[in-house]
């Protein structure tokens, strides 16, 4: 039976959970990045049985039902306090990404046309969701999907550890530092991370902020698709395709926005999904540290880590420099 075969995996990211959250508790370090230093150890270190890695593949799964319980303490007004500015920051720096991307990757450093649109859509959206979703719909090699996904996952460890530092350095606010890391780190998991290791206000802008990139991602597919569809006159790209690959957890953090604004709720519900998302984060977070396998990141060829690079460097610090004066 599937729930037979999820259980063990399952297990162990409860278990991670709350020893994450007890040594966060002796020594101060945010439980989250302990969760996730735990999966790493376990990736890098004893390794994981085959008979693990169903239920530990499940961590999207929590995660995104941690986002959706999030969105009850995300009230309407709170989004509309900084809403258009967010989106136009988020549109404009995921342009940016992913044109520069595109002309670096084939103009400067010969990369083929594919693999920089995989590096491009996954580094401007939303990691590898975006190389998966963007690599179906362009019909990739399988090759070029795994390089370019090792590249994001690369990435991802990196901000990790850059980010928080970063921020504490230059002295960033909460909200400046949540959406910083929303509109140009790449992946879902270590933006949430990195903004609740922050600060609780950070961690729900970094989400928030994060959310309005990831929806842009059947755009981003259906304009890709159209392109090589048209060069190559062989690409199919249907309406299910795009639905699938759509992060629809997007849909239930809305609907539980609008209910906390309502004022439905009472402070004990808020307080109990309060208690109910962060235990979610860290039983995903755990998993999430599993997927940072040093001996594949180091197969990694320079190229395209440099262009990732160059592009992440300039959309960081110039996003930064336009929030820190808007807010």
């Amino acid at each position: 039976m599937r729930l037979k075969r999820l259980l063990p995996g399952v297990g162990v990211l409860c278990i991670g959970a709350i020893l994450a959250r007890a040594i966060a508790s002796v020594t101060g370090v945010t439980a989250l990045l302990v969760a996730i230093a735990l999966g790493a150890i376990l990736v890098n270190g004893p390794g994981v049985p085959d008979r693990l890695l169903p239920g530990l593949a499940t961590h999207n799964i929590w995660l995104g039902a941690g986002i959706v319980l999030m969105g009850a303490s995300l009230t309407l007004e709170t989004v509309r306090e900084a809403g258009l500015v967010v989106l136009v920051v988020v549109v404009a720096v995921a342009v940016l990404t992913i044109v520069g991307i595109e002309i670096l990757s084939r103009s400067v450093f010969g990369l083929d046309d594919k693999l920089g649109s995989l590096l491009a859509a996954g580094a401007g959206i939303c990691g590898v969701s975006a190389v998966v979703a963007v690599g179906g719909a362009v019909r990739a090699r399988e090759t070029q999907i795994a390089y370019a996904a090792a590249t994001v996952l690369l990435f991802d460890a990196v901000t990790l550890v850059v980010y928080p530092i970063a921020g504490e350095l230059l002295g960033l606010s909460d909200v400046v530092f949540g959406i910083w890391a929303g509109v140009s780190m790449f992946s879902t998991g270590p933006v949430v991370a990195v903004g609740f290791a922050y600060s609780e206000v950070a961690g729900q802008w970094a989400t928030l902020t994060k959310l309005t990139r990831n929806a842009l991602i059947g755009f981003v597919v259906l304009g890709y698709a159209a392109y090589y569809t048209r060069a190559e006159t062989e690409g199919r790209l249907s309406v299910r395709t795009l639905w699938e690959e759509f992060p629809t957890f997007v849909l239930g953090f809305i609907a539980l926005s609008i209910v906390g604004s309502l004022g439905i709720l009472s402070p004990a519900q808020l307080t109990t999904i309060d208690t109910a998302y962060s235990w979610l984060f860290s039983v995903a977070f755990v998993g999430l540290g599993t997927e940072i396998d040093l001996g594949k990141l180091r197969n990694t060829g320079i190229r395209p880590v440099v262009v990732v690079l160059v592009s992440l460097t300039i959309g960081s610090v110039l996003s930064l420099a336009v929030l820190t004066i808007l807010f």
